[in-house]
């Protein structure tokens, strides 16, 4: 992995801003209370001292003494990930008895986190398995530096996310809709939002269209709530049943921040020493906010190999719908209205299966693509290409 070039570290904690200290208070005789007010406002911004940024072996140290550290992410960003697993390395370097838990993965799926990990399964396997592409859908190339450090060294990963069935029917009916079955699969203690959470979650709500029924804000915040509180428990069950382990947390930011969704309920549950990290936040930044901010140089990923397509998924066929004039498909003569039914040794009978097939593939890279064209009048006819992907 290429050294990461540039760690812009604040803690949060450090930002100490009082208006007696920054500013003396000016006021005429005629001044309205309005001015006053805004210039209270004025005067108590935050002030962030740049002389004051730390290094990523600074922090290190502190980190190294919590019990759990939660790392958060814009899930799309190459390097909110370079950074944890940075971090990761780091903090095994000085204690081998480290864990990661991980919003990516859904609990029922652990068994084949724990066989990936052991060496029992590879990642085609692990990621079928986990139904991780159906689930997140996010590049796995993101994660999979990641997951092969732990895989290398033992460390076990830990699920921590509650079915997304669940909560997708919690976004519906909430919780106190939900089956005897989804009941059980949910923690008994769920504590309410306060109004801080609530404000926050209002403002995402409020500011994206409400699709397929999601329209109930009381539902979509008990659905946020169970979210946080399912990973707090798992976590919470880990470092019970794991006295002697460290715990590192990868979650989004919003799961992080302000210290009211995972990190708070897992305090509920288990008091246990904690830092709390955010990558490249986009809102407000004030004390409270985290214990350290990382604002990482951007990178992207690799460019993947591609096949130059549009597919959909139709009866249970992967279908070509449309085909660039420029794309590795169009040069090695594939038409639209084809059905792929393998690439490589892997049969296709989904998107998921395409994906899997793809995941590690890069330009260049030749496979052997194997469809079905159908034909009017004329009995279908089976059809093999080698294509270098672009």
């Amino acid at each position: 992995m290429s050294k990461l070039s540039l760690f812009l570290i604040l803690s949060a904690f450090s930002v100490h801003t009082h208006a007696e200290t920054l500013f003396g208070e000016i006021k005429t005789p005629d001044q309205s209370e309005e001015t006053a007010a805004s210039s209270r406002s004025i005067e108590a911004s935050p002030a962030l001292d740049l002389n004051a940024f730390s290094s990523m072996q600074q922090i290190i140290p502190a980190l190294a003494e919590k019990r759990v550290v939660f790392i958060g992410e814009q899930h799309t960003r190459y390097d909110h990930h370079l950074t944890q697993l940075e971090i990761i390395r780091r903090l095994h370097a000085l204690n081998p008895k480290l864990a990661i838990g991980m919003e990516m993965f859904q609990q029922p799926f652990q068994q084949h986190l724990d066989e990936f990990v052991a060496g029992n399964s590879d990642e085609h396997t692990m990621l079928r398995a986990t139904e991780y592409y159906q689930r997140w859908r996010m590049d796995y190339r993101l994660y999979a530096p990641i997951l092969r450090y732990a895989r290398e060294h033992g460390l076990p990963v830990i699920a921590l996310n509650v079915p997304s069935e669940v909560t997708h029917n919690v976004a519906h009916v909430g919780l106190d809709g939900l089956n005897d079955e989804d009941r059980r699969k949910i923690p008994a203690d769920i504590a309410p939002a306060d109004d801080a959470y609530r404000q926050r979650l209002k403002r995402v709500f409020d500011s994206h269209p409400q699709e397929d029924g999601h329209d109930n804000f009381e539902h979509f915040l008990q659905a946020q709530l169970l979210w946080d509180e399912s990973m707090a428990e798992r976590a919470a069950v880990f470092l019970e049943e794991h006295p002697d382990y460290q715990l590192v947390v990868l979650a989004g930011n919003q799961h992080i921040a302000w210290g009211t969704s995972i990190p708070q309920r897992l305090q509920r549950r288990i008091p246990v020493t904690t830092a709390s990290i955010l990558n490249s936040w986009d809102g407000p930044v004030k004390p409270g906010l985290a214990d350290y901010l990382l604002m990482p140089e951007k990178q992207t990923l690799p460019p993947s190999g591609k096949l130059g397509v549009v597919l959909k998924d139709e009866n249970g066929e992967t279908t070509i719908s449309v085909i660039f004039s420029n794309g590795a498909c169009a040069e090695a003569g594939v038409q639209a209205g084809e059905h792929i039914t393998r690439i490589d040794d892997t049969a296709i009978n989904s998107l998921t299966d395409l994906r899997l097939a793809l995941w590690d593939k890069q330009p260049g890279d030749t496979i052997n693509l194997d469809t079905v064209r159908k034909r009017l009048l004329l009995p279908d006819r089976e059809q093999h290409y080698e294509i270098t992907l672009h």
